[in-house]
């Protein structure tokens, strides 16, 4: 199980995003219904000795996620409006990227200190006081996804979302990359950026509470430089359960999260399920490896990559 890979991706706006040992690849529907296949190298710094130092890695998976993620947005926006394949200035993405980070960081954060310091007149435990946060912190994260979830074009991006667990549940059990094949796997997956969520949140109340309760600029500041460190650990904690996730502890640890996807995943149809499966087949093969669809009848030798 040393170095172990294991391929994942995101849903995008009518598409899939996975990505490969050496590229990513995505599958977006044009206005005209047919199915537009862009690939592209992934860069050395994402790559290489770094992305297996435990600790160190999960911080370049969050930036990678990100930048790789928003720039496969643009893209399939691009692709599902107008039909165009335009190259994403870098710019762009980065401005993406700081926004996204700081709306992240100051409702998931910040918002909920400040809510629990209101409280803090009547808490004399520093422990208490960081529980009571962190009960805040996911009660917002929950509150959030739910009131996102109305959306129609949310939902449609959800449908995708449980076509790339599918389609990576199926590839992980060894099975050919067909629709009846892959069909009766879950739309929840143990690596699900979600999961990763919630135990990042859940490791925040332990961190805090070491902090303890100083002034409201170093406890802000302390949200913000922890931050890394936390999810550089969440990351460890989410790799592990998923390698060990038969195991009864496990499960039980894992659970949440995977509650927690029914409010970010739902069933797909056959044509989103074609779309993971496209963008799938493009990175193993682009890793040197053969896998069975519904095109290309080859001899599946690639699920022996995970």
């Amino acid at each position: 199980m040393k170095n172990v890979f294991y391929y994942g991706g995101q849903a995008v706006i009518e598409g899939v995003m996975m990505r490969g040992k050496e590229s990513i690849a995505v599958s977006v529907y044009r206005p005209d219904g047919t199915l537009s296949i862009w690939r592209q190298k992934i860069p050395g710094i994402y790559k290489g000795r770094i992305r297996n130092i435990p600790f160190i890695r999960g911080i370049f998976v969050l930036i990678e996620s990100m930048v790789l993620g928003i720039k496969s947005l643009f893209y399939s926006a691009e692709v599902a409006s107008f039909g165009d394949e335009e190259k994403i200035p870098p710019i762009a993405i980065a401005g993406v990227v700081i926004l996204s980070l700081a709306f992240a960081v100051g409702l998931f954060f910040i918002s909920p200190l400040l809510i629990a310091r209101v409280l803090d007149a009547y808490i004399t435990s520093d422990l208490l006081s960081n529980v009571i946060e962190g009960i805040i912190r996911i009660t917002i994260f929950v509150l959030y996804l739910v009131a996102i979830r109305q959306f129609p074009d949310v939902k449609r991006i959800y449908r995708y979302h449980g076509a790339e667990h599918k389609v990576i549940n199926a590839y992980e059990a060894g099975r050919e990359l067909l629709i009846d094949e892959i069909k009766p796997y879950p739309t929840a997956h143990t690596r699900c950026g979600t999961s990763f969520i919630f135990v990042v949140m859940a490791i925040t109340i332990l961190v805090f509470a070491i902090v303890g309760r100083p002034s409201i600029f170093i406890s802000i500041v302390s949200r913000i430089a922890l931050l890394p460190v936390i999810a550089a650990i969440g990351y460890e904690i989410t790799r592990l359960g998923a390698r060990y996730c038969t195991n009864p502890l496990a499960k039980i640890l894992l659970a949440p999260g995977l509650l927690l996807q029914s409010l970010t995943t739902m069933e797909p149809d056959d044509n989103q399920i074609k779309a993971a499966v496209s963008s799938l087949k493009e990175v193993i093969v682009a890793d040197g490896h053969q896998v069975i669809t519904e095109s290309d009848q080859s001899v599946s030798s690639g699920s022996s990559a995970l």
